[in-house]
């Protein structure tokens, strides 16, 4: 049987982007990185991790595959992640009637917030 393990986001400099993910979701480093690469684990209790690895390949517009935060209140999180240094994105593919709000990270990297308040 296999299971997911690590989520990888490259990233143009591993430190800014540790800092950003540490202060958007409370991650921190599961060991000490370098400027190539760390390991970003939930700061309490168990969950996914993220690892960062210095990339230099462009970011897509249209990426294959992204992170999804779920958010009890959606506007508070995205304002406080714009806050961060996230950005919004003039996103071409939103339904009628979207529960998520696409982001990118300062690296470029695309992600939503999804409303999981109930509605």
């Amino acid at each position: 049987m296999l299971t997911i393990g690590t989520i990888v986001l490259g990233v143009n400099d591993v430190a800014a982007a540790t800092k950003f993910w540490n202060d958007a979701i409370s991650y921190v480093p599961r060991e000490a990185g370098d400027e190539t690469w760390v390991t970003l684990v939930p700061s309490s209790g168990p969950g996914a991790e993220l690892s960062l690895m210095l990339s230099e390949t462009p970011v897509q517009d249209h990426p294959r595959i992204h992170l999804d935060l779920y958010a009890d209140d959606q506007s508070a999180e995205v304002e406080r992640l714009v806050a961060l240094g996230a950005r919004r994105v003039d996103w071409d593919s939103y339904p009628e009637d979207p529960d998520f709000v696409v982001l990118e990270d300062p690296d470029g990297n695309r992600f939503c917030v999804i409303d999981k308040s109930p509605r």
